[in-house]
């Protein structure tokens, strides 16, 4: 897998497979969200607060998702020790703090209709601020470390601990009597909200997926263009 992340792949892109694929995103976050905004229904109990959802949901999908892979990245990094692996890493980290921070503030926006409050110290949303600590932590370190491999180990490390987390995110729901209500969409049961719902969720979870990728390639080129430089000043 990760030879398709080799530097020269990634340094040989070429600027119009950026632009294509930000005219694809640009297209079907605007289907996504004329189908959120206007096709798909109210909640028959929260009315047009529920919209919230096409925004919140694929954000917190995502956020989980970067760093999973962030945590995964930094288990094999402290075993293969392979110089761009970490590169990955530090630029996905970014990205997964903005969704973070956009779960958070959707999440606090649809609390205040739903809940009568903006934030309440619920196990989920606790345990998504400390997921945005946890990506704040690993960002710092890389923009505040200057020597490479002590920024690559501590980061790692904080990788490899918030994992830990990931699971009581995913189960807080489960384990404790919150007010954020159960997962309506799992891998391992059947969705419970109705399709006209869940079109919208599948096409704005597309759209901020390719997102992701065009702002990934970007910060992935420039840390290996950085790397090059480097190793061309030592010599």
């Amino acid at each position: 897998m990760f030879k398709n992340f080799l530097p020269y792949k990634i340094l040989t892109i070429k600027n119009s497979l950026i632009k294509n694929l930000l005219v694809i995103m640009v297209l079907i976050i605007s289907l996504g969200l004329l189908y959120s905004l206007f096709f798909s229904p109210p909640d028959y109990i929260q009315g047009d607060s529920v919209r919230i959802m096409y925004v919140h949901v694929p954000s917190s999908f995502i956020s989980l998702g970067l760093f999973a892979i962030i945590g995964t990245i930094s288990i094999l990094n402290l075993t293969l020790k392979i110089k761009f692996i970490p590169l990955i890493a530090k630029s996905l980290a970014p990205i997964g703090f903005v969704f973070t921070l956009i779960s958070i503030v959707t999440g606090s926006l649809w609390g205040k209709p739903t809940w009568g409050i903006w934030w309440v110290w619920d196990a989920r949303l606790t345990s998504m601020l400390i997921l945005l600590l946890f990506y704040c932590l690993y960002i710092f370190v890389w923009r505040f470390t200057r020597d490479f491999e002590k920024a690559n180990k501590i980061s790692s490390i904080i990788g490899i601990l918030g994992l830990l987390n990931l699971p009581i995110i995913r189960y807080s729901v489960d384990w404790w009597n919150t007010l954020h209500q159960p997962s309506s969409i799992t891998l391992t049961s059947a969705p419970t909200i109705h399709y006209t719902m869940i079109i919208p969720l599948v096409i704005m979870f597309i759209g901020l997926l390719i997102y992701s990728l065009i702002i990934f390639l970007m910060k992935y080129k420039i840390e290996l263009m950085k790397l090059k430089l480097k190793k061309r000043n030592i010599k």
